[in-house]
């Protein structure tokens, strides 16, 4: 299993606000793709952080979530938006 954890960054309300106009599809989208086990998006106490987490099956399930964010309107509403991600993959 491939667990990432930690917060996106804004650096402004603009940033937040694409955030939160993009977030409830992204994470619809995320949720219905093959080997997600978990996938959350919240906001925090500070308007311009936001909390995530998800937990995908395998590496390929992970790369393959990865690479389509990287094609969708989520990434281009968010991409500079800064990110303090942590990846670990669990083994049973």
């Amino acid at each position: 299993m491939i667990r990432l954890w930690g917060h996106m960054i804004c650096q402004t309300m603009e940033e937040s606000a694409a955030v939160h106009w993009h977030m409830a599809d992204h994470i619809a989208l995320s949720r219905a793709e093959p080997g997600c086990v978990s996938f959350d998006i919240t906001a925090t106490d500070d308007p311009l952080s936001f909390e995530v987490i998800e937990s995908l099956r395998t590496r390929e399930d992970f790369d393959a979530h990865q690479a389509r964010t990287r094609i969708g309107p989520w990434f281009e509403a968010t991409r500079q938006i800064l990110r303090d991600f942590r990846v670990e993959e669990l083994r049973d």
